[in-house]
């Protein structure tokens, strides 16, 4: 009996903090990935958008996007992996990378001017951030789910 109510104790502790580490870790990985954009915009190596400007502008949407929307898509994410009892990596990868990669669709179904779809930059940086943070969430925590 006091066994089991240590271990969900120590549950309890676990997963805000594995919460908490993985989500730093994709802020970084967004964060470091936007910054190698905006180097490879500046050096004339990447297609597409070509100016320094435009890529600011996709950095502060996808600030935007960071700052406002992650939360709960994560948070949901972690609650059904915890009660179902999910120990796959593929799921909290796959979620995490979704969680995040989806976001833009989220901001616009909320704009109500109708505003066009975000640059494939910028999915790309939030799906990669999202991978990585499912993934070190499950490192620390959802293996043991």
């Amino acid at each position: 009996m006091i066994d089991m109510i240590l271990r969900t104790l120590g549950r309890l502790l676990l997963v805000p903090v594995a919460f908490l580490i993985a989500g730093g870790v994709a802020v970084f990985v967004a964060l470091i990935l936007g910054l190698e954009k905006v180097a490879a915009a500046m050096s004339g190596h990447e297609g597409g958008v070509t100016t320094v400007e435009a890529y600011w502008d996709i950095a502060m949407q996808g600030g935007l996007l960071l700052a406002g929307l992650t939360i709960v898509p994560g948070l949901a994410l972690v609650v059904v992996g915890e009660v179902a009892r999910i120990r796959s990596w593929l799921y909290y990868m796959i979620g995490g990378g979704l969680a995040l990669g989806l976001l833009p669709v989220a901001a616009i179904a909320g704009a109500p001017d109708g505003a066009a779809l975000p640059p494939a930059a910028l999915w790309q940086v939030l799906a990669t951030a999202g991978f990585a943070g499912g993934s070190v969430y499950w490192l620390l925590a959802g293996r043991t789910a």
